[in-house]
């Protein structure tokens, strides 16, 4: 009595019941509940009746303000009650109980309840009241999720542990839910039924809840029952199997009805016998097992059947073919009910078992070590009492297949061809085939046409393979089948090549010009490894060159070289090649990129010259140092020079290692002096050689004086001569390069003028592409290295008429053995146009040269070989130039006789691409005028 009234004093109990009301505006407020500070309560929360699947939640003073649970506050979903473990003052308010119906979905509010603090002292620590209890036991199903609650009130706020009592820890998919005041287990098993304990605890003390959960199956089948169709006088045995926690229990049932337990009619352990099936046991059964947790059914059709033997619907074989000395089995199992006694014959004679002959138990025959005398028709006689049957084989029996000429194993080389023997000898009854096996896998002939092939015709399975690569290498099977027996031959094949690719190539050490360089052996492919050779790649090198290494020739039991001669400060790469008696093989993978040591430039410049530039400049050129050749960084050039006679030498540094040129800038360098000139190299590392000494002179000056004598002359209606005297020249002035023609017509401006030059020893230049009767002027100067001189005085020379525009018209001709007479008709200049001061005649043959007559008459007399066609044209000739040419004129090498024509006429039979193209057959008659 006097804990209760303890237990009284620390816990203020609340019981307000929650009714439905579903008009939240009618509810009215309940009697608040007075606390002290540190104390626990527990708001309930009574459910409507039939209130089935409910959820809880509570509500703190105004929705939506939900209660949030968690260390010191709980919700229970079982009993919907609010459980504070220990009130605090923002506890202080209106608590409204919510309960939803998760089939409805619908929430019903109850009635608020406030909760105030007393004031009369606050609540002392005190150990744990779990309020929150799972049950002492507690049955679960196979596959549910169970969910286990546990909380307690106490000062401090108590903490939530589990655990099993077996000790065996919790599985993973086990989860703690709500601070630990909750723990779900789904997919609940039977390994997890056992003792779970809660544990509350706080500083005061602790407190434990247990309960058991066990474990329960609703039957379910592991063997239902199928259709059964058994022979009448035969005995039943029909399984029926369910498993289930507690173990299910059956009952039988037929066509709807109990089954009846009598003398031939048993159940065990679910499995249904009926010894001596009669007729009238046909029909519809039923399996039923059940624990107190369900009950399931199987239901399958019985029938009980009498028949005949009958081998319509399972045939004796027609033909067994077997060799000699093997042992044949002939299957007897004709379809009958209750099943057929058999008996064997062959042909007429009855069969009794002796050492060879055996009558087997499912009504067959075996004949062991058959001979030949052993082939003939087998009939199997099969008898029940409701008639009998008959059904016959056919044994032929052959000679065994025999390998005469096998495979053997064999030693090639990649690229030869071979060809793997193998022929049989076999029962000529018999068909047979042949297949290969390489490596265990089945050949595919169409597939790897153009390697494998069967030779040698029907009775031979002779494999060649062409071509032999490394991949050919392994096990190669004949298998030869016949009918009644199959015989293999293996043998191995291997395939030597070239080496495989080194592997796992490093640069283990480096210096400015070595590299030491280690490697492992890769495949050999059956040829021992003879030599290795290193190869090396850089930025600057076309492709993979072969290294110098010490050793230079480096055996195959080595596997680590030096290789030297590198050049400084270079990335390089580097690859191993072996080499067998076969050949080289492929490289390995490159090694990681390495760079080697700088060190002191070795390699000057080369081609060191110079000259040219502007006055008072001296020019010095060479081409740059490449790159892989500089050793290092900091890379430049040292430039020295002095006066041709001088022993002081001046120099400068150029630190851009592209520089191709340096000029030295002085008032007081003469024009086109000697100098000896030099250019060396340096670096980080120090300063490496000078170049050969080179002699270079300064620049020059240019010319002074302008070209006198100067003349323009027309030549034609598109051509002028310009002629000049050489200016005086001392080669103490330089190089005269040559001289610049200016010209310009008459409506251009002299700035805008056009310019030809003139090699340096020619006075006199031909400037053409100009426009006829046309007035030009034109000034010459001379020019070197250095620049140009001033321009001559301007002369001037008009360009004459353009030629006459229209050709010399009716060309006439005939032929007198060798002669050709030709005449045409005079041409006459236009005012514009140039007067005419003659004519050209132009004639050749398909092979040969154009040859030129000229004449001043409008006629002229050939002497040709008439072995060849002739293309013949005239031109009128002025000062000017040429005029337009006539129409061609064609004499055919077949006027070996007097001909004549005119231009037209033959032009209208032949044309000159008619002519270069055609072979011509023309009658004589057919040119004639």
């Amino acid at each position: 009595m006097l804990l209760l009234l303890l237990w009284e004093q620390l816990f203020l109990v609340s019981f307000v019941s929650c009714l439905a009301d579903v008009e939240s505006s009618r509810t009215r407020m309940r009697s608040a509940v007075s606390v002290r500070e540190g104390q626990g309560v527990v708001l309930l929360c009574g459910t409507p009746p039939r209130a089935g699947d409910l959820s809880f939640a509570w509500i703190f003073n105004e929705y939506p303000s939900f209660v949030q649970e968690d260390s010191r506050r709980f919700v229970s979903q079982e009993t919907g009650h609010l459980y504070i473990a220990k009130v605090e003052p923002s506890d202080v308010g209106n608590y409204s109980c919510v309960v939803t119906s998760r089939a409805s979905r619908s929430p019903v509010l109850g009635s608020p309840t406030p909760l105030v603090l007393r004031t009369d002292g606050v609540m002392g620590e005190y150990e744990p009241k779990i309020e929150v209890q799972f049950p002492e036991t507690l049955a679960a199903a196979k596959g549910s999720t169970v969910k286990l609650e546990c909380f307690a009130l106490g000062n401090p706020v108590p903490q939530i542990n589990w655990r099993r009592a077996d000790g065996l820890p919790f599985p993973s998919k086990i989860k703690l839910r709500k601070s630990n005041g909750m723990i779900e287990i789904p997919n609940f098993q039977q390994e997890d039924a056992g003792l779970y304990e809660c544990i509350t605890e706080n500083s005061r003390g602790k407190n434990i809840a247990r309960g058991r959960l066990t474990y329960y199956a609703k039957p379910h089948w592991v063997q239902p029952i199928q259709d059964m169709e058994v022979a009448v006088e035969d005995t039943l045995y029909w399984d029926c199997r369910a498993s289930g926690k507690p173990k299910p229990s059956y009952r039988w049932l037929k066509n709807g009805e109990q089954l009846a337990i009598e003398g031939r009619i048993q159940i065990e352990n679910g499995a249904l016998t009926i010894s001596n099936l009669n007729l009238t046991d046909s029909g519809r059964y039923q399996c039923i097992a059940e624990n107190k947790h369900g009950v399931i059914s199987s239901s399958a059709e019985l029938r009980v059947v009498a028949s005949a033997p009958d081998f319509s619907k399972s045939p004796m074989k027609k033909l067994i073919q077997v060799q000699i000395g093997s042992t044949v089995d002939f299957e007897c199992k004709p379809r009958a009910f209750p099943k057929a006694k058999c008996s064997w014959k062959k042909g007429g004679e009855q069969l009794q078992e002796n050492e060879r002959i055996s009558l087997l138990k499912d009504g067959g025959l075996r004949v062991a070590n058959v001979t030949k005398g052993d082939t003939g028709t087998y009939t199997c006689l099969a008898t029940n009492q409701f008639g009998t049957a008959r059904g016959s084989t056919s044994l032929v029996v052959t000679e065994p297949t025999r390998i005469t000429l096998a495979p053997s194993n064999m030693d090639v080389t990649v690229g030869e061809s071979v060809v793997l023997p193998c022929q049989v000898q076999h029962d000529p009854l018999l068909d047979i085939s042949f297949t290969w096996y390489f490596n265990g896998s089945l050949t595919d002939f169409q597939r790897d046409a153009s390697h494998f092939e069967k030779v040698g015709g029907s009775a031979s399975g002779d494999l060649m393979i062409r071509n032999i690569q490394l991949k050919h290498s392994g096990k190669y099977v004949c298998m030869v089948k016949t009918e009644v027996d199959s015989v293999a031959s293996a043998a191995d094949l291997i395939v030597r090549g070239s080496p495989g690719p080194p592997e796992h190539v490093r640069v283990d050490e480096i210096t400015d010009t070595t590299a030491q360089i280690s490697w492992q052996e890769g495949t050999d492919n059956h040829s021992p490894v003879t030599t290795y050779t290193i190869q090396a790649r850089t930025p600057f090198s076309v492709g993979w060159q072969r290294a110098t290494t010490v050793p230079d020739v480096i055996d195959g039991r080595t596997f680590t070289s030096t290789v030297v001669d590198l050049n400084p400060w270079v990335e390089y790469e580097f690859r191993v090649v072996a080499t067998n008696k076969i050949g080289g093989g492929e490289p390995s993978l490159p090694s990681e990129k390495v760079r080697t040591e700088e060190a002191v430039p070795e390699i000057p410049p080369s081609e060191v010259s110079g000259g040219g530039g502007s006055r008072s400049e001296l020019v010095i050129t060479w081409d740059p140092v490449p790159e892989e050749l500089q050793n290092g960084e900091g890379f430049g050039y040292v430039v020295a020079f002095r006066p041709s006679g001088t022993t002081t030498w001046i120099q400068t540094v150029v630190t851009s290692p592209d520089t191709p040129r340096y000029v030295f800038r002085n008032e007081s360098i003469l024009p086109f002096s000697p100098y000896e000139v030099k250019v060396g190299v340096y670096n980080n590392k120090g300063e490496g050689p000078f170049s050969a000494v080179a002699t270079v002179f300064s620049a020059e000056e240019e010319p002074s004086t302008a070209p006198s004598g100067v003349s323009a002359t027309s030549l034609s209606s598109s051509a002028i001569q310009v002629s000049w005297t050489a200016i005086p020249w001392k080669m103490s002035n330089g190089r005269l390069l040559g001289y610049e023609v200016r010209y310009w017509n008459k409506g251009q401006k002299e700035e805008s003028s056009n310019r030809v030059k003139a090699a340096g020893n020619e006075t006199s230049i031909k400037i053409t592409g100009l426009r006829s009767n046309l007035d030009y002027y034109t000034a010459v100067r001379a020019y070197n290295s250095a620049g140009a001189g001033p321009f001559s005085a301007t002369v001037n020379a008009t360009t004459k008429k353009p030629p006459p525009s229209q050709p010399p018209g009716n060309v006439v001709w005939n032929v007198t053995d060798s002669r050709v007479v030709l005449s045409w008709e005079e041409v006459r200049a236009m005012d514009n146009e140039s007067e005419v001061t003659g004519y050209k005649v132009l004639y050749r043959t398909s092979q040969g040269g154009v040859e030129v007559l000229t004449t001043a008459s409008t006629t002229a007399e050939l002497w040709l070989q008439l072995q060849d066609d002739y293309l013949i044209e005239v031109r009128a000739t002025t000062e000017g130039g040429d005029g337009s040419s006539s129409q061609q004129i064609l004499i055919p090498r077949l006027a070996s006789m007097d001909a004549r024509g005119s231009g037209p006429s033959v032009l209208s039979i032949f044309s000159v691409s008619s002519f270069l193209a055609t072979t011509f057959s023309l009658t004589l008659n057919s040119v004639l005028c």
